[in-house]
């Protein structure tokens, strides 16, 4: 069977990778290469945790995707551990804790006592508890798509850089015209530019900002030996240990301004600096003063629930769609690309993958609480001293 995967991302490059392990014969497409800097699956690391509030599924595709990851690369992961950073005793957190202990899935409830014991360096006013997964960690995540394409092409999938276009029925690289047995679109935010007004193809493209802050000189604390990586949920805001001494990675987490992913200026706004300067200087004060050493601009593609597409093209032909990551994609791509390629091929083990649900279906979906954090600009607002720190 021949197939064409049109966008090497984390989805497309792992669909593409398991089509070709179930027999195959797959071309990937990519307009800018593997693990570009313009891509939603770029910049330096990801998030993988198993916590996605009451959800079961989601955790187990987690797993097993980790053990993908692993497989590939052991040097891909870095174990740092993952600490939610609960406001309430009811929420997101406790949800989620509840869900990974009946599934099996290690995580400690940690009093407020125990988080200061362990990591001094964090303030924890306003705080009920916290949620600590040990076997979460991060994803070295621009690496880890070009190790994804590279492994495919070494394993004999063929490998393009190229632009595609559908016209009508049919799908064009250049002046060439695609001829498939089937046909999968993993374009990212790119998706409503490639196929147009599709059913059911409810994403938004909004750009998202992530700031590395310098740790002190000679202190180790915020490295990954000293800080797990963390989220707190309720504030919009979670956050990296600098990892290979790029920076501590502070992400404020609310929609950006709506963006064009080919036309977008990728430079950091003095708005989302001083929002993280003041969240920092509340629950990290240590490094609210510290001097950011990089920033990266991304765009997420959001649906309005946060739960992925992986559908058949309503008007196309022996075509699929997979996209709409909504930040919290990444970390699942392994199990994504071995779900969708049991789909494409009609494989048996499909429904054992599958979703209880169908939350991965195209249709009208109705906005939700997203499964990164709330997404609500947060109270914490720049100070004048922030802001004076970020113009110095």
């Amino acid at each position: 069977m021949q197939v064409v995967v049109i966008g090497a991302g984390v989805f497309g490059s792992w669909t593409a990778r398991w089509l070709q392990r179930r027999g195959a014969s797959v071309t990937l497409i990519e307009q800018y290469g593997p693990g570009n800097s313009l891509s939603s699956s770029g910049d330096e690391s990801r998030v993988t945790r198993s916590a996605h509030g009451a959800d079961d599924h989601y955790p187990l595709w987690q797993r097993r995707a980790l053990e993908q990851w692993l497989e590939l690369d052991p040097d891909l992961f870095v174990r740092t551990g993952v600490l939610w950073l609960a406001r309430r005793d009811d929420g997101f957190e406790s949800r989620s804790a509840d869900a990974l202990e009946r599934i099996g899935i290690a995580c400690d409830r940690l009093t407020i006592r125990e988080m200061e014991e362990r990591w001094p360096q964090l303030a924890t006013d306003g705080l009920t508890w916290g949620l600590h997964e040990p076997d979460a960690g991060v994803l070295l995540a621009r690496r880890a798509v070009a190790a994804t394409a590279s492994a495919f092409a070494e394993e004999g999938g063929v490998l393009r850089i190229g632009l595609a276009r559908v016209e009508g029925t049919d799908v064009f690289v250049g002046d060439e015209r695609l001829v498939a047995d089937a046909l999968v679109f993993a374009a990212g935010p790119w998706l409503p530019k490639v196929l147009g007004p599709v059913p059911g193809l409810q994403l938004s493209v909004p750009q998202q900002e992530i700031i590395y802050f310098a740790t002190p000189p000679g202190d180790q604390r915020f490295d990954a030996s000293g800080t797990p990586t963390w989220v707190e949920y309720d504030a919009a805001f979670y956050g990296l240990p600098s990892i290979e001494g790029r920076g501590f990675k502070v992400a404020p987490d609310w929609p950006g301004p709506m963006v064009d992913p080919d036309r977008q200026e990728r430079r950091i706004s003095d708005d989302r600096v001083d929002a993280a300067r003041a969240y920092l200087r509340r629950r990290f004060p240590a490094l609210a003063d510290q001097p950011v050493a990089e920033g990266r601009v991304c765009q997420y593609e959001l649906t309005p629930d946060t739960h992925f597409i992986i559908d058949h093209h309503p008007s196309l032909p022996d075509a699929w769609i997979v996209g709409g990551g909504s930040g919290h994609g990444f970390k699942h791509g392994p199990a994504v690309g071995e779900y969708l390629s049991a789909l494409v091929l009609g494989s048996a083990d499909a429904q054992e993958l599958a979703p209880p649900d169908d939350r991965f279906a195209l249709r009208h979906r109705e906005p939700a609480l997203g499964m990164r954090t709330s997404g609500a600009v947060p109270e914490v607002q720049p100070t004048s001293a922030s802001a004076s720190a970020n113009s110095s």
